[in-house]
Formats: structure tokens, sequence, C-alpha cells
């Protein structure tokens, strides 16, 4: 059998991405400027504490798809390889070489033979193949990674540092997937806890450069350094241990309350900054880490089969009625991105389809009317004797604004928007049964396999879509062979679903963050997770 050694395999994998993720005020990856600029040698010990704008809910970096959690899980969870921030290139990380089928659907690895998991536990094969027939063993609890390995067929350990992982169908983004903060590899005791308390914080141990003290759920996440912790990425500035003695992730839900404890002192470093008040914070002398995420864009995740929605010129008329630059100049700054695509412009195999998604007022009528909506008395449009009202089940934190201003929007063609608030597990769970229209979301991942993430028709099919070209056209994604065979089918897949408005596209995703001037050397890691391996403090 044919097989391409590592590098070529990451070429396979990433279908040869040559991508910097999009940044303003910060380059992306571990050779990130240093946060408050040039300060000297880094220097150890210190403690910061990092204020947050949710809870985590859930530790496991396996089972989370919070974005505080992953930055939480970034740093005491290893992953079997990494990206390359400038150039998509995969690189080693705990696996020193690896070999890849030409169809992808075989992938053979060799693993250093130097690294521990904090609980004194080896990594080794073994260890490895633990790890992924538990991530399969969540099923829809992992609910990013089990994704990542949808048709994995198992692991076989064939020496001490040695395994093959076999794929039922092709999984060309199987390395990219690895490299995840989702698919950070825990050690064998991990995989044998409950996968509730596993949320909890109890049993997780990692091979990363920090531990995981306690986990205080809606209040604080503590983190030590691990002494003797000596296989980083590729990706970072140093070697050895880190920096930080000690990083704690404090909840502080109210935004005012955060953008207080920073200036206070009382926080280093904040996330999810308002955007009203980042240019104040920028001015102030603090730094803005802002980068604008790959993967999916800002959207409204659709329910392709609800009783309004079934019809695609409902759904057309829809995107032709929300005013998207209207949004961005009213409640955004500039540095956010219109969508040109459902994937972000920072997502390996991206293509600009702007001319695809455009504000058409006059066209949405049009369509309604063709579908048998008319006006009523009060302006919204009625048909069978029933309004065209459209709910947006929305859990994601913070006031709904931009949902508001689509709903008034929406109402000038004659759509009711009602905005129902709910908690992010209700929001998921309606995710699940079907019960919604529309739900916000956008997913990060630095591959365009992020699209297997919703718009599949088979497994889970939160979007409820019927069997079409588009499964065709993601399983030649997951099976293309080179560059070009990938990229065609990419677009075909990103083309069928903007012509069909499968989901409603908003902006691109943007993830902002600020750090006191004594904190140096944080920076994002490929899947815009925070890294703080080399940070250090210092006046």
């Amino acid at each position: 059998m044919s097989l391409h050694r590592f590098r070529a395999a990451s070429r396979l994998a990433l279908a040869a991405v040559a991508v910097t993720l999009g940044v303003a005020a910060c380059s992306s990856g571990a050779a990130a400027p240093a946060a408050g600029g040039a300060a000297g040698t880094p220097r150890a010990g210190g403690a910061i504490t990092f204020g947050i704008s949710q809870d985590p809910i859930c530790v496991d970096p396996n089972q989370t798809d919070l974005t505080a959690s992953r930055d939480i899980g970034r740093q005491f969870a290893d992953s079997v390889v990494d990206a390359d921030p400038k150039t998509g290139e995969i690189k080693p990380w705990l696996a020193a070489a690896w070999e890849v089928n030409p169809n992808a659907t075989e992938f053979r690895f060799t693993f250093r033979s130097d690294v521990t998991f904090s609980n004194g536990e080896k990594f080794d094969a073994a260890a490895f193949k633990t790890f992924l027939d538990g991530i399969q063993a969540l099923g829809g609890k992992a609910v990013n990674a089990s994704t990542y390995i949808a048709t994995y067929q198992g692991t076989t350990v064939t020496g001490a540092n040695t395994a093959t992982v076999t794929f039922g169908q092709p999984n060309a983004s199987f390395l990219q997937a690895l490299s995840t903060v989702n698919m950070g590899v825990l050690a064998p005791a991990t995989y044998r806890t409950d996968p509730a308390q596993r949320c909890l914080g109890r049993d997780l141990y990692g091979s990363g450069p920090f531990t995981l003290d306690q986990f205080t759920p809606a209040q604080q996440v503590v983190l030590s350094k691990r002494t003797g912790y000596a296989w980083p990425s590729p990706n970072t500035r140093h070697t050895g241990d880190a920096y930080l003695d000690k990083i704690t992730f404090r909840v502080v839900t109210e935004a005012g309350q955060r953008t207080g404890g920073l200036r206070s002192g009382s926080l280093d470093a904040i996330n999810n900054i308002p955007v009203q008040d980042q240019p104040a914070i920028d001015k102030a002398g603090y730094q803005l880490l802002v980068s604008n995420n790959p993967g999916t864009v800002s959207e409204y995740l659709t329910n392709n089969s609800s009783p309004n929605l079934s019809d695609v010129r409902v759904r057309e008329a829809v995107q032709l009625g929300i005013d998207n630059q209207q949004v961005k100049d009213t409640l955004l700054l500039p540095s956010y991105n219109l969508a040109t695509s459902i994937l972000s412009s920072t997502t390996p195999l991206y293509q600009d389809h702007s001319d695809a998604l455009r504000h058409d007022p006059a066209r949405a009528a049009q369509l309604l009317d063709e579908a048998g909506w008319v006006p009523g008395p009060d302006g919204i449009r009625v048909k069978d004797g029933k309004k065209l009202t459209l709910t947006v089940v929305n859990g994601q934190a913070g006031a709904p604004t931009q949902d508001e201003l689509r709903a008034q929007q929406l109402r000038a063609i004659g759509v009711d928007l009602q905005i129902k608030i709910v908690s992010r597990a209700e929001m998921l769970g309606a995710l699940g049964t079907g019960d919604y229209d529309f739900i916000p979301y956008g997913f990060t991942r630095a591959d365009a396999a992020a699209l297997n993430m919703h718009f599949r028709s088979s497994g889970s099919n939160p979007l409820h879509l019927k069997p079409s070209e588009l499964d065709t056209y993601l399983a030649s994604a997951d099976a293309a062979a080179d560059t070009n065979a990938r990229k065609t089918a990419v677009d075909q897949a990103v083309r069928y679903i903007l012509d069909n408005h499968v989901v409603i596209v908003f902006t691109e995703q943007q993830v902002a963050h600020a750090v006191s001037p004594k904190l140096h050397d944080v920076a994002f890691a490929p899947g815009v997770q925070l890294y703080f391996y080399d940070a250090w403090s210092g006046a």
C-alpha cells in the first residue's frame, strides 16, 4: 500500500492550507507579539486571574463546545499534533511522525516516548487508543470531537509507541482535528471516570504544562504549573516549565465588572469585551487580542423542515430582508467582516461568494408573494389564516441586540421575528428536538471540515435536512486526495448551502480579549484558544 509520510500527510489533511488567522491588534498563533509590548526577559513566577464572561459548565475538553472551557482545556491538555499558525501545516507534538494511506482511511502514528500525564501515567500507543476509544464512547456528549471521528472503526496498537487508526470512510481532515483542543489527549484513568464527573473536574489528567486544581461551577477554575514539563508544541517560544505558577479563571458575567476589574488590577485579563468598550480599553493602554475566527460564520442555524421554513423561498426572503451592513455599522466595530460565504475568510479553502449574499427587500417581498404570503392588516404576512412568525431560540450570553435589529428589518418585509431567551442547555435541547426556527450559532474550526458539524443529513442532522447533493459534496471533500479536488468539493458544498439558504449568514465570528500591561506573551493557538504556556508576569 502506498503511504505518504507526515509532511505529505499534513497536506492531505489540510488540503495544503496556507492560512493566517485574521487578527486585529495581534497576529495569531504562538508567535504573536507580547501582550503589553516588549518587556524584557521572561521570568518565572506569579499568579494571574482571568475574568471570563460565562460559566464553563464542563471543563472536560473532550465534551465541551464553549469558548471559555476550551481556553481552560488548552492549558492542561496537549494534542497529538499542532498546526502552524501561519501556514496551517500540521506539525509533530505528542506524535513524532505519521503516515496516511491515499484515501485517508488509515493513519499510522509513531509517538514520543518521554510524555507523561499529570497523574504519572505514561502517554504511549495504548494511551492513544484509550483516548480515541474514549471519544467514541462519549458519543453525543463529545459535542464537537465525536463529529471529527464519525466513521472511526478502531485503533490497533502495533508497538509500544506505534498505532494505526482506521476509518470506515475517508477522513482527510483527521490530522487537523487532532490538533484541536476538543481532541486534547487525557490520561487513561480519565476515561474510566463517569463523563458527568469529568465535566466537574474529577480525574481530568492531561499532559499539558498546567494541572487542574479546582473547578467551582459558576465561580472559578484554578490551574497550577506542572513541574518537569518537557514536550511543548513546536509553536511555542520556550521549552521547559511554564512561567506562571497559577492561573485562576474567574466567572464575571457582568461586562462592566470585568472591565472594571481589569482597570482596578483585580483581573489581569478578560474575555468577551463588549464592542462599545474596546476603543476605550485600547486607548487606556491595555492590549487587545482580537481574532476573526476560522470555521463557519455567525449564522442562524435554520430548521429546514419547520412549517414556515421548509419553503426555500421563505428562507431566501429572510436572508434578503436582513441588512448585515446596518447591523455592523450600528452594533459592531469596523474590524468585523461581513460574511462573504458560510466559511470565514480565515478558514482554509475559503472562497469569496459575496455575490450570493445581499440585502434586497424588494426581491424578498416578491419571493414571499410567490410563496403565498400576503400582507396582513398589521403589515405581517398571512397565509391560510396564520401569520408568518419565526422564532429565534437564543441561549447565548448577553443581550440579543442583533436579534432585535434583525427583527426590525424583517418586519419591513412582513416577517414577525420573535426572540425567545433560554438557557444554553435549553437552546441545545431545541436544536436536538427541532423545536425552533432559528438558533444563533457559529462553529470555530481551522478547517473547511467545519461544515461537517451541521450540514449533513445523516447523524444528528440538527438542520433537519433531506438527503441531497450536499451530502455527496461533503463526502467528496472528506475523501479528496489532493488540494484541488478538496477545494472543488468544498466549494460545491458552500455554493449549495448558500444557493439553498440552508442557514442565514451574517458576519464573521470574532473573539476579543484584553490583557493587563504587566502580562506578556499571551498568544492565540491556531483554533483561537488562548495559550498561557509562554505567558509571564512582570511590571
